[in-house]
């Protein structure tokens, strides 16, 4: 899912916390990653401008994954400093009309049909992306996977993930790992 994808450029390493885009070169290489999802072309160039509307755009939208997985905890990477949840719902809705989508019916003479979103009119590339991103936000915290969104308990994992199994408790098997042996070390750090 894209916008988890997205919420993910914020990560814990062992050596502290990693943000992808916390320049223009990572920007840069995100977006050329999902060239097909934000509508861009392969030799897509970020500027600090448009670096800078996508983190404002991140932050609000892990201010209302935050708000969704309450009662559950909250990813510790950045809590303190999220906007508040008005104020990020009006971003991301503002970023969503940006750049309106409109559905496109793609159909191969060899093939099945098939639908594409394309932006509904121009739009410069900053509206556009912001507008695929707010719009995968806005079906994620809309639709049936709501319910399955889970910030990962793990010790120093900062991420947000759709759980696929009634039994998954963190978003990997290695968060799953270390909150396993961190456990074990608390039970028996005292005898």
């Amino acid at each position: 899912m894209l916008v988890l994808e997205f919420v993910s450029t914020v990560r814990a390493t062992r050596s502290g916390p990693l943000d992808t885009l916390s320049d223009v070169a990572g920007m840069t290489d995100w977006g050329r990653a999902h060239v097909a999802e934000l509508g861009l072309s392969t030799d897509f160039t970020a500027t600090e401008a448009l670096r800078r509307e996508v983190v404002e755009l991140r932050q609000a939208v892990r201010a209302l994954l935050a708000k969704a997985v309450v009662p559950g905890p909250v990813s510790s990477a950045d809590a303190d400093r999220l906007p508040g949840f008005t104020a990020s719902v009006d971003l991301v809705n503002a970023a969503a009309l940006a750049a309106p989508l409109a559905p496109r019916l793609d159909w191969p003479a060899e093939g099945d049909p098939s639908a594409t979103s394309v932006p509904a009119g121009e739009a410069e590339e900053s509206s556009r992306i912001r507008a695929a991103l707010a719009a995968s936000a806005i079906e994620l915290l809309t639709g049936p996977h709501r319910e399955q969104l889970r910030a990962c308990p793990a010790p120093r994992c900062v991420l947000y993930f759709t759980k696929e199994h009634p039994r998954q408790e963190w978003c990997s098997v290695a968060c799953g790992n270390r909150a396993r042996a961190a456990r074990h070390y608390h039970q028996h750090k005292g005898r």
